[in-house]
């Protein structure tokens, strides 16, 4: 009997939990960054390969998945817990490429869907070829769960072999911890040769941390010294606090020494009387699932916060970098303004030209060489601006990611786009000026370029300039210059502040690009609060 009883609130609950982790992102390269996605990642597999089906569906079959480190034999105990060859197993490294799952004939239903485990392609091999696992998928293909039947299982209990979880191929270990976080039962497998290596202890710790229903098979173990590595074993689980979990022990024989997949059903009967005894029993089953289940649920009291932390931390430093060329182009737009109204613009050939303007200079070589020498300024502005920006960003850890230092040559496009700005107020400026002259009487209106020359010079020349202000007075009226110097002021700054505006932006499209939000952080705590409330 089935008494797990989980209310749909919960479920609803667990489901926009599921959605806030999908979508939590951690771009920038921060110290906890690398944790942070790996704890995503583990966290969303065990969403979606254990906690939300089985609270779902709490009547479907137990699934012990069988884990370990290379050569600890793990196919080898799969095969001889089934009673035939089912997962290949051998001296070369590593055996277990595609994982097996093996279930009775009338279980089949519960693998052979996405229920569990969906990002894995369900394939069907007929038991005589299961020897040959046709179906190892390439590095870069798709995941494969190879599915294998067998009536010499109980109904209600599945077995999985999964890959080894130090496996010298990344994507082996990443399979294999995420098959572990799909399981009712971990079955963690060492040898009496490697009891005391850090990974199988990773794996009990995280075990542990999560409350899980785990099992331990101490496996080739040599006959003279079974006492000792049984006793030296018992005493480091008891110091890590895994005293109570129950053990096993496989002596080593010649099946498991050589490959040969199967042992004798005596070295592995006690291992699968207690497997048969937590899917037949009632109780046992109850306990199994709903310890391992609690578990799950416990630990997220503690790692949704973690992933919330790691997210405060990309947002914060997201401002970082942000304000870093805010305050950098800000700084400069306000020097722009400075040198304009100290005239920084007539200076070089532009100041040459103004004092030979209008005897040796044309009213259209004036405004090309004002044009110039705005167009210097500004790129000036923008290139000590992206030089700021970059000594601050030196010194940020956030900002050693790829997209945000392999950028186009700046200095190169932001001339191209600050020259074409500069033409455009130039060519608007010419049309006030056409304009204003249009107002006048034709027989003394002057010439709309000569007019605008001389608004240029008076908006970019400062004080050296004044005697072009009084001049254009001359020309079109004491109005009628200030009303189009007002307008050349106003425009100028419209196109001062789009220019810089644009360098700036460009400067943070890949920083937005990434989409450092606050919003996750809040969600994720939100997502917790919501769960906690209904459990």
């Amino acid at each position: 009997m089935v008494t797990l009883d989980v209310r749909p609130q919960l479920l609803d609950a667990l489901s926009a939990l599921r959605d806030r982790v999908a979508a939590a992102r951690f771009p920038l390269p921060l110290p906890g960054a690398p944790r942070a996605r790996a704890n995503r990642d583990e966290l969303l597999a065990q969403l979606d390969d254990y906690l939300v089906p089985r609270l779902r569906e709490p009547e479907a079959p137990l699934l012990a998945v069988v884990g370990g480190s290379t050569g600890a034999g793990k196919s080898t105990l799969v095969n001889s817990l089934v009673g035939r060859r089912v997962s290949e197993a051998g001296v070369l490294r590593p055996t277990t490429r595609t994982p097996v799952l093996v279930c009775h004939p009338e279980d089949h239903h519960w693998f052979s869907g996405a229920r569990v485990l969906p990002g894995l392609t369900r394939a069907w091999v007929p038991p005589q070829d299961a020897g040959d696992d046709p179906l190892l998928p390439d590095e870069d293909g798709p995941r494969v769960l190879r599915i294998e039947t067998a009536d010499t299982l109980p109904r209600g209990l599945a077995l999985l072999d999964a890959p080894d979880v130090d496996s010298l191929v990344a994507r082996n270990r990443v399979l294999a911890a995420e098959l572990i976080c799909a399981a009712d039962i971990w079955i963690m497998v060492t040898t009496a040769a490697r009891y005391a290596d850090a990974v199988p202890w990773h794996l009990l710790r995280t075990a542990k941390e999560h409350d899980a229903t785990l099992v331990t098979v101490l496996d080739r173990v040599p006959h003279q010294v079974v006492a000792e590595v049984s006793r030296q074993y018992g005493a480091l689980l008891a110091k890590a606090g895994l005293g109570d979990v129950p053990r096993f022990t496989v002596p080593e024989l010649p099946e498991s020494a050589w490959g040969g997949g199967l042992l004798p059903a005596t070295a592995v009967a006690p291992l699968r009387a207690w497997l048969v005894n937590q899917a037949q029993d009632p109780a046992a089953r109850e306990q199994v699932m709903t310890r391992t289940a609690r578990g799950a649920l416990d630990s997220l009291a503690v790692r949704m916060p973690e992933l919330a932390g790691a997210a405060a931390a990309q947002y914060a430093a997201a401002l970082r970098l942000t304000a870093a060329v805010e305050g950098a182009y800000d700084a400069e737009y306000a020097r722009v303004r400075g040198r304009l109204q100290a005239g920084a613009v007539l200076a070089g050939d532009a100041l040459k030209r103004w004092r030979s303007y209008p005897l040796d200079c044309t009213p259209g070589e004036l405004l090309d060489a004002l044009v110039e020498s705005l167009a210097a300024l500004l790129l000036c502005a923008v290139s000590a601006a992206g030089e700021r920006v970059d000594e601050v960003w030196r010194r940020e850890p956030a900002a050693r990611v790829e997209v945000l230092t392999d950028r186009e040559p700046e200095l190169e496009t932001a001339e191209h786009r600050i020259g074409l700005a500069v033409r455009r107020w130039r060519r608007v400026l010419e049309e006030f000026a056409e304009e204003e002259v249009g107002e006048l009487d034709r027989s003394v209106a002057p010439d709309a370029e000569a007019v605008a020359a001389l608004v240029a010079t008076a908006l970019l020349g400062g004080r050296r300039a004044r005697s072009a202000g009084e001049r254009l007075a001359e020309r079109i009226g004491a109005h009628g210059a200030l009303r189009l110097r007002d307008r050349g002021g106003r425009l100028l700054t419209q196109y001062l502040d789009q220019a810089l505006r644009v360098e700036r932006d460009r400067r943070l499209a890949p920083l937005d690009a990434l989409d450092v939000r606050a919003d996750p952080q809040a969600e994720l705590i939100a997502a917790l609060s919501v769960l906690q409330k209904e459990r």
